[in-house]
């Protein structure tokens, strides 16, 4: 099993579309890249915190090739645009990866090149070391899955959905 720690937007949206992905056994909305060592949603979204929105994504290699994980995070958000993703922004919502490894750094730079060819203009997704994880508060867990009615899912979610059922139906379960 590997994990990837990704952050691109609101932690909603990355995790309601992993969790549908197969070979992908956990998705847990969090934390990193700051200073502050007692993070929580609301410090976070005051941007004083310094960290980002993440997920950290947990998959089988066997069944889903890292590449693929990789390629759908540079598709399911924009990451040409410094600190913003939409309607959200701040420094939280900075599209980023964090690696724990020499093989994940390259890794991730390796999609950087592979997917810039997608973008009109450079991709700003910072690569940085992974050094704490934070879990979020249960109520971003799984956030989609259970509130697929509110305004947000509907209007932001939704669409990366639909354009992960277009681009990735062979990766993602029924």
């Amino acid at each position: 099993m590997k994990t990837f720690v990704l952050g691109g937007g609101c932690f909603w949206c990355l995790d309601a579309v992993y969790q549908k992905t197969r070979g992908v056994s956990s998705v847990v909305s969090g934390y990193t890249g700051g200073h502050d060592p007692n993070p929580d949603y609301y410090s976070v979204c005051n941007g004083t915190t310094g960290h980002a929105e993440v997920v950290a994504v947990t998959f089988d290699e066997d069944i889903i090739p890292a590449e693929v994980i990789l390629d759908m995070f540079f598709a399911l958000h924009d990451p040409t645009t410094l600190n913003r993703q939409g309607y959200d922004v701040g420094t939280q919502y900075r599209s980023s990866m964090f690696y724990e490894t020499t093989e994940e750094k390259i890794l991730f730079e390796e999609a950087i090149d592979r997917n810039q060819a997608l973008w009109a203009n450079p991709i700003v997704t910072e690569v940085s070391r992974l050094s704490r994880f934070y879990v979020a508060e249960e109520f971003h867990q799984n956030y989609y899955a259970k509130h697929p009615e509110q305004g947000y899912c509907q209007v932001i979610i939704n669409p990366k959905l639909a354009k992960a059922r277009k681009y990735y139906s062979a990766w993602l379960n029924a």
